[in-house]
């Protein structure tokens, strides 16, 4: 089905009317959007509603919109740069090692969670998949590359197990749709991170006193904003991503030339542009924080970074067709299995070293969003944490092609 609009002009304005009436509703002191917003997070929405007014409404298309593109690759970076000025080393380094020690359940989760997912649909539900078992684990291995590092990785992992195309194509919906029903999951325990927290039996403290400092520090910079301010504050964030992307079409490139080096040693993130564009933009900031320009955060440095990151999730919404799920459902059976698989050893590990839910949500994402959406999931908690979640992103991209191969290679046992 056409959408009803195609020009990104309208579609733009839409998703942009869409969150203003999210966020005034959701600041209302209306008893009706009191109880709504208690129950239902606003950002889950944000989420949310643009996936329904692609599908089942149709009026708008992430396939044949170009706003995925233009916020990942601008208002990405920029909000990078901005929620990256006033990062405070001290209380991040204060979070101790549990963070890490998520991240790592989170790939283990992946790397696990994808071989018994496949062991169980081949022996409980062997006629929900119509493609032979040796062309599913190849499949297969190009979602572990997206869930455990990005996009560079799931292309790495089609060359290396030579996956044909439709069959890509395939793995791709069930690499989207998984993984956006498991972020909206994330979004709304964000809401009720109190609630899981307790029942973790987790030192939130560090977290908090993270969140503290940035606000104090913000509180301690702020005043009225001029015309020249916001120049400045606009210079420096699209100055960044104009850096960025210079450093990434050259880079990227050049390191092409050693292509079957760094693909021997499975350092293929290394040849993606997306991955430093996140890698340099994220630099830019952290290198602003150490300068006066920490001081923007004064007149809302990061409130701007939200604005951007909260339009790149109406556009990650945006891409999300439910109706593909019934197209697919012998491989979303696979993809739900395998996620259930990582959703519960992080639950399992975080009782037991006694981690908040935060590091759950991020380690994960790291893993299955990227760099794209693990600072959307970490911003849920605290525009505060963003960097964070940045961070962690990054970290992924560099364990990706070796966790994706370890995970291949076991689902490989599996379907032979």
């Amino acid at each position: 089905m056409n959408p009803l609009f195609t020009n990104d002009a309208i579609v733009l304005g839409l998703l942009v009317i869409l969150l203003a009436f999210v966020f005034h509703t959701s600041s209302s002191d209306a008893k009706i959007w009191k109880k709504f917003y208690g129950v239902v997070p606003p950002l889950l929405l944000c989420y949310f509603l643009p996936a329904l007014m692609n599908y089942p409404l149709g009026l708008i298309s992430g396939e044949e919109s170009n706003l995925y593109f233009v916020a990942s690759r601008y208002l990405l970076p920029a909000s990078l740069i901005l929620l990256c000025l006033s990062i405070d080393f001290q209380g991040i380094r204060n979070l101790g090692s549990k963070a890490l020690i998520m991240f790592l359940a989170a790939t283990l989760g992946i790397i696990i969670g994808g071989p018994v997912a496949l062991l169980v649909v081949l022996n409980f539900f062997p006629d929900i998949i119509a493609a032979p078992a040796e062309e599913v684990w190849r499949g297969l291995s190009t979602v572990a590359g997206s869930w455990i590092g990005g996009g560079a990785n799931q292309a790495a992992m089609k060359e290396v197990f030579e996956v044909g195309d439709d069959l890509f194509a395939s793995m791709i919906v069930v690499d989207v749709v998984v993984a956006n029903i498991w972020m909206g999951f994330l979004l709304y325990g964000a809401n009720i991170t109190d609630k899981i927290d307790g029942w973790l039996k987790a030192d939130t403290s560090a977290i908090e006193d993270l969140k503290e400092r940035v606000s104090s520090y913000s509180a301690s910079v702020a005043r009225i904003p001029t015309t020249t301010d916001m120049f400045i504050l606009i210079a420096i964030a699209f100055g960044g991503v104009a850096l960025a992307h210079w450093g990434a079409d050259t880079i990227a490139p050049y390191l092409s030339q050693y292509k079957d080096t760094l693909e021997g040693l499975r350092l293929n993130s290394l040849m993606s542009g997306f991955f430093w564009l996140v890698v340099i933009a994220t630099t830019v900031g952290v290198g602003f924080s150490f300068t006066k320009a920490k001081k923007y955060e004064g007149i809302g440095a990061s409130r701007w970074g939200s604005i951007f990151i909260y339009i790149l999730v109406a556009t990650i919404g945006m891409k999300m067709n439910l109706e593909e799920v019934f197209d697919n459902l012998g491989l979303f059976a696979v993809g739900i299995i395998w996620m259930l698989i990582h959703v519960t050893i992080l639950l399992v590990v975080a009782k037991l070293i006694k981690a908040p839910f935060f590091f759950v949500a991020v380690g994960s994402q790291a893993n299955v969003g990227g760099a794209a959406s693990a600072p959307v999931v970490a911003s849920a908690f605290s525009p505060a944490l963003a960097p964070v979640g940045v961070l962690m992103a990054v970290l992924g991209y560099a364990l990706g092609t070796y966790g994706a191969i370890a995970c291949a290679i076991l689902m490989q046992l599996v379907a032979t």
